[in-house]
């Protein structure tokens, strides 16, 4: 395995095929995913059982989100100063921690502080994530590398959320984030055993100081990738957070079934990821993208605008949102990972991962005044987040049409 065509390989000793480190980095984005996304479908659980509104609800959403933005820009500066290796075990090991802080919490405080603590080390290793991959992959697979990494979605999905919820509701609601914590101790120790120095572009002419970051942020291409990323969190996240209390207030979804939503989906992704990626790095990513938003936009409206309806309609309509919606996070990373030199690529990945985290967190609090949950339960104003997410879905097409490539 080597780096970019002419550079350095990313790895000092190719003691792990790329196949293997997509997968094992696949594993703590699994982590990362489950984490974050298990606060979602418990909002009914947590609100009934912490006697929190909607609007509190969605400050703990965001508390995670806006945390990682904030972390992920003040440690951007120097992230192409380390091994990304190094970098990795550190943060993995805090966001770990932060994530057993949250199943030991016993109020609304102490969950929203762990929650910030999971949003400060989740965020820059995810971002760490993409630049190892980014590095190892060259630009010819790297919608596919990419899409590989995107599956950890799929089966957080799949298999993370319905398990967790099903361990909430075997146990209670802090099960899931005590397990999480568990399978994030053993996949740090197979990070530490397996995953070799990343320090390729220690090499090159890597970000030295504040001023040469301070270069990065005059770059207009680089910005037209944070656009990119901020523009495609707005078209997704405006939803999610507020999607189980609809399905089980709007929709009468009950709420012991809400796991065949995240189950249905997740199976989908899991083969439309790879797929999408392969798709993109053959007819062009932006046609692929295209095509994505475009079915995105149709399901999302008939997903929001939506009164009762029967399950195998409600999970149909699932599995298409999350296969387009999600989907088009495949050519948007690989084509935003081409937008820098690799030697700033670790820098600018965690500004990617602060616009995302930023563009999340403030989407949560902008849902949590938009929606009202009724007397009867049924959510109100959820279809305005759904035009909320279209309208930025469509400002994506023009954004990602301007961003240009450097590899």
């Amino acid at each position: 395995m080597s780096g970019e065509t002419g550079n350095p390989p990313a790895l000092v000793k190719p003691l792990i095929s790329e196949r293997r480190l997509l997968l094992l980095l696949a594993a703590v984005q699994f982590t990362h995913i489950v984490d974050f996304m298990i606060m979602m479908p418990l909002g009914p659980q947590l609100m009934r059982e912490l006697g929190i509104n909607t609007l509190q609800f969605g400050g703990l959403i965001s508390s995670f989100a806006i945390t990682a933005g904030v972390v992920g820009l003040a440690v951007a500066p120097f992230a192409d100063r380390f091994d990304r290796r190094k970098l990795l075990l550190f943060c993995y090991a805090g966001f770990t921690l932060g994530t057993l802080a949250c199943g030991l919490s016993n109020n609304t405080a102490t969950l929203l502080v762990a929650r910030a603590i999971c949003g400060a080390f989740g965020g820059v290793s995810g971002a760490t994530i993409m630049a190892i991959v980014a590095d190892v992959v060259p630009p010819e697979r790297r919608a596919h590398g990419m899409g590989v990494i995107m599956t950890a979605f799929s089966a957080a999905a799949a298999l993370g959320v319905p398990l967790g919820l099903k361990i909430a509701q075997w146990w209670k609601w802090e099960g899931p984030f005590l397990t999480v914590a568990a399978v994030g101790a053993v996949v740090w120790i197979g990070l530490f055993r397996i995953l070799p120095p990343v320090r390729g572009h220690l090499t090159e002419d890597k970000v030295k100081s504040v001023s040469d970051f301070l270069g990065l942020l005059r770059d207009g291409n680089a910005w037209t990738g944070l656009a990119l990323m901020a523009t495609m969190v707005l078209g997704h996240f405006t939803l999610i957070p507020y999607l189980a209390p609809h399905l089980v207030g709007n929709v009468g979804l009950p709420e012991t079934n809400l796991f065949l939503i995240y189950l249905t989906g997740g199976l989908v992704t899991v083969f439309t990821g790879p797929l999408i990626g392969k798709l993109a790095d053959r007819h062009g990513r932006f046609r692929v993208y295209c095509v994505l938003v475009g079915v995105a936009c149709v399901v999302i409206r008939l997903f929001t605008s939506s009164g009762p309806q029967p399950v195998w309609l409600v999970l149909l309509m699932a599995a298409f949102f999350f296969a387009c919606a999600n989907g088009r996070f495949v050519p948007g990373q690989a084509v935003i990972s081409l937008a820098v030199p690799p030697a700033r690529r670790g820098a600018y990945m965690s500004l990617v991962a602060c616009s995302r985290d930023l563009a999340a967190g403030l989407t949560a609090t902008l849902g949590s005044h938009i929606v009202i949950q009724g007397a009867n339960g049924r959510l109100l104003h959820f279809d305005r987040l759904g035009w909320l997410a279209i309208g930025a879905s469509i400002i994506s097409l023009w954004i990602f049409k301007r961003l240009k490539t450097v590899e």
